[in-house]
């Protein structure tokens, strides 16, 4: 099955992007390559201008506390594990002290590095980052692969409490759902009024399937039109029956 994720507020969309720049910026600082590492490089450029745009420190202590709070509320069912209640309460802690012990604005350690912001300039234009625009980030580049990736943990390593908290909000968030299977009719799907309390919509279809979702959601109706995929195709309803689970997800 494939998985399709919908954000339907602008915190979650944030947090999807960070996710996404995180297991990409992991990945490739941990890899051999020069153009590996300059992946990275670029990757990390771009979780530093995402997390800029807001202050996702304090949203995210907002949020991580909500949901301590209301975690805690679940000491009194029964059908709640206790050993799982307190595992995810510890890891909120360990998060949100992680975050409290942050000194400054996110990324302020990059931003002070005057040889990154450099090549954040260059990279920011087209075919800017040749060896002849920047010597310096060309020579980097090409040193010893253990110590690129030695500069580079340093410079994502800071930024970990902010990953360690999306993931624990994403989450309790993804296991927070409600299921239901439908089957399109000729290729839509639309339903009112019950987008309007989830805050993430994801949608499972066989991975054989030749299409993929494109989503319109508001709190007075939900519509998904399933549309043909594939590299040189014009995109059109894909008019065959589609059978799909879609969870409604809620913090």
């Amino acid at each position: 099955m494939n998985c399709y994720e919908h954000p339907l507020n602008e915190h979650i969309r944030t947090m999807l992007r960070l996710e996404d720049l995180f297991e990409k910026v992991e990945f490739f600082a941990d890899k051999e390559d020069s153009a590996e590492h300059h992946s990275a490089i670029v990757t990390l450029f771009e979780i530093l201008d995402v997390t800029s745009r807001a202050d996702i420190k304090s949203e995210l202590l907002q949020e991580l506390e909500r949901q301590r709070k209301s975690l805690e509320l679940l000491r009194k069912s029964p059908e709640v594990s206790e050993e799982a209640l307190n595992q995810v309460l510890n890891d909120i802690k360990v998060a949100s002290q992680g975050m409290l012990n942050m000194a400054g604005k996110v990324g302020e350690h990059l931003r002070e590095n005057e040889w990154l912001m450099g090549i954040k300039q260059r990279v920011g234009i087209s075919g800017g980052a040749c060896e002849f625009d920047l010597p310096s980030y060309h020579y980097w580049l090409h040193l010893d692969p253990a110590l690129c990736r030695e500069n580079l943990n340093e410079w994502i390593t800071p930024l970990l409490p902010i990953r360690d908290s999306f993931r624990i909000v994403l989450r309790l968030l993804r296991n927070n759902g409600k299921s239901f299977q439908y089957t399109t009719n000729r290729g839509k799907f639309q339903q009112e009024g019950h987008g309007c309390a989830a805050h993430m919509l994801r949608i499972k279809i066989d991975k054989e399937l030749p299409c993929v979702p494109e989503i319109s959601a508001n709190k007075y109706a939900l519509t998904i039109r399933f549309v043909t995929a594939g590299s040189g195709q014009k995109t059109k309803t894909y008019e065959k029956e589609v059978e799909f689970e879609l969870s409604f997800c809620t913090l």
